[in-house]
């Protein structure tokens, strides 16, 4: 009972000291996640607490299951228009990327180190994976929103290059524990299988969980449970039957997020909480595992292959990979630069280590010191390489809490939405009646020093209060348009970014011309409309804050419309 109680007490501790650890570590721009290895590793053997916990064992179960949960959220949330600017770039990346990350990494560790050619390609495949939670956890923290084309492409990517290392790496341990490496067909036929298989498995996965969600009469609490358990399942079977379970879950994932179901909400905010204690374990137990004072017999190996991943074979992957996509070179630098590791290189390197394969603990050590190493450069570094790259774009418009009406019946999703007004919102100092809405709301009303100035007494908005109103998701945007803030705290204001004037997507050259000096401008695209313009010119992957520079003007696109056209754009001199 006593050890029971002391090993409760010391979790406990771990999680608490690791979420306020997290406070701090936003406040500095560190990656959370380093936060929480390095507790992890302060717990350890060599550590303040000294815990001595050396079973690869635990710590893979663990790895897998947060693994699973991590990447089920990261499908829910995937928005499928996302898709429509980076699918086949981020695929590429996911697909070529990684077997041209594998491939440099380890001819590195051939040449430089004489590794031999199936351990190199084993620790290639080990780190070939990115982490879009470490990534995206830095932009939130750092209040930072980049270009839709590179943050969907880095979201694919990572989402559809983790199940891609994991079958590289797996088949290349069972290559080198087998000492089949010659047979090259058996590896293609295990990545096929393991590619279609976790497609199917993650397809049926999904359409049965949706056609659960709609006929079962379960209590809402219960769907975020089952959602969950179902992941676990999808993945467990499909393991099971040798093909990529986690790409299944991926799969799963996207496909019941995306499917309007109306317990969606509920699971989402349950998934949120359960996919940050699933990093928050997952590397506390990374953190564990590994002993420091034995990291450094292999420090020079894995410090040298930091620096080829870093520096020569992620630029090298985005390059190729990206050249059919015509992406600016400012994008390219960025995606180069954030190709950040997380936990996954260092859950892949457990695989050797059950698997008996020789010299486990190379491949381990190895991993851990990249990531660490990559945590630590990259990490710290992404928020300014991407403003002073020119990829942040003012935030989107949005509420500061949605409530959705997830048991009325209704066509479309209803949510209440509730908007903290202040000084820089349009709302401001106006009536609901006086408020021009180009999209149906309904007033709720204004929650004022905490009481309720319901519509009928037709109060005015005022600086600090709290606006309640009524509508459909698909509404938000236009809604949110009104009655957010115009960008209080914002890194960049919309009128610096855009320009002071608005243009519609749909006026030629030659009609822009009249109202405002082009300069020297191709008279083949004055009768150009603006929009067809953007089209050819980024191969129709048009994402608000892409611009171009025409004569005197600089354009940039404000609003995209659902099918990747041109809405309207802003305009202002080149500097």
């Amino acid at each position: 009972m006593d050890t029971a109680n002391t090993l409760l007490l010391i979790c406990g501790l771990l999680l608490v000291v690791s979420i306020l650890a997290g406070v701090i570590s936003n406040r500095l721009g560190a990656p959370i996640l380093l936060t929480f290895l390095v507790i992890g590793m302060l717990a350890g053997t060599d550590g303040v607490i000294g815990l001595n916990f050396d079973d690869p064992d635990i710590a893979f179960i663990i790895g897998s299951m947060a693994l699973v949960i991590i990447l089920f959220d990261g499908g829910m949330r995937t928005n499928p228009q996302r898709f429509r600017v980076a699918l086949w770039p981020a695929i590429s990346l996911a697909t070529v990327g990684v077997a041209i990350t594998c491939t440099l990494v380890a001819s590195a560790a051939v040449f430089w180190f004489g590794l031999p050619w199936p351990a190199a390609l084993l620790i290639g495949a080990i780190l070939s994976s990115t982490d879009a939670a470490a990534v995206f956890g830095i932009f939130q923290s750092q209040g930072l929103q980049i270009k839709e084309r590179v943050g969907a492409t880095l979201e694919i990517e990572s989402g559809s290059n983790d199940p891609m290392a994991v079958i590289l790496t797996l088949t290349m341990t069972a290559a080198v524990a087998s000492g089949e490496f010659n047979q090259w067909y058996w590896l293609v036929a295990d990545v096929l299988w393991q590619l279609i298989g976790g497609l199917f498995f993650g397809w049926l996965g999904g359409r049965l969980f949706i056609v659960a969600g709609r006929k079962l009469p379960l209590s809402f609490s219960f769907f975020p449970l089952l959602a969950v358990a179902s992941a676990i399942l999808a993945f467990a079977v499909t393991a099971k039957l040798g093909a990529s379970g986690f790409l299944a879950v991926y799969l799963m994932g996207f496909l019941i997020g995306n499917a309007r179901l109306p317990q969606l909400v509920h699971i989402l905010h349950v998934q949120d909480g359960l996919a940050w204690l699933a990093q928050i374990s997952m590397f506390l137990i990374l953190g564990l595992l590994v002993t420091p004072s034995h990291l450094v017999a292999y420090l020079p190996v894995a410090l040298g292959i930091a620096f080829a991943l870093i520096f020569i074979a992620r630029p090298i992957a985005v390059v190729i990979s990206l050249l059919p996509f015509s992406f600016p070179w400012r994008e390219q630098v960025f995606m180069s630069w954030v190709g950040l590791r997380g936990a996954v290189p260092i859950i892949l390197a457990l695989f050797p280590w059950l698997s008996g394969v020789e010299q486990e603990e190379l491949y381990f050590d190895i991993a851990f010191v990249v990531v660490m190493v990559s945590l630590l450069i990259q990490g710290w570094t992404i928020a300014p390489m991407a403003r002073w790259l020119n990829l942040e774009v003012p935030k989107r418009p949005e509420p500061q809490q949605r409530m959705p009406l997830s048991s009325v019946p209704s066509k479309e999703a209803l949510e209440v939405w509730l908007y903290k007004i202040d000084k820089d919102s349009p709302a401001c100092d106006h009536t609901w009646s006086e408020l021009k809405l180009t999209a149906p709301a309904t007033f709720v009303g204004v929650i004022r020093d905490g009481e309720w100035l319901q519509p009928e007494t037709k109060p005015t908005v005022e600086e600090g209060d709290n606006l309640l109103v009524t509508a459909t998701v698909r509404d938000i945007d236009e809604v949110s348009r009104i009655l957010a803030s115009g960008g209080r705290g914002l890194k960049i204001n919309e009128q610096g970014f855009f320009g002071d004037f608005s243009l519609r997507g749909d006026l030629t050259f030659t009609e822009v011309s009249s109202v405002y000096p082009l300069g020297q401008v191709d008279d083949a695209i004055l009768g150009k409309t603006l929009k067809d313009y953007f089209t050819q010119k980024f191969h129709r992957r048009v994402v608000i804050g892409d611009t171009a520079q025409v004569g005197d003007v600089v354009l940039t696109v404000r609003e995209v419309n659902e099918q990747g056209e041109v809405q309207s754009l802003g305009i202002k001199a080149k500097e």
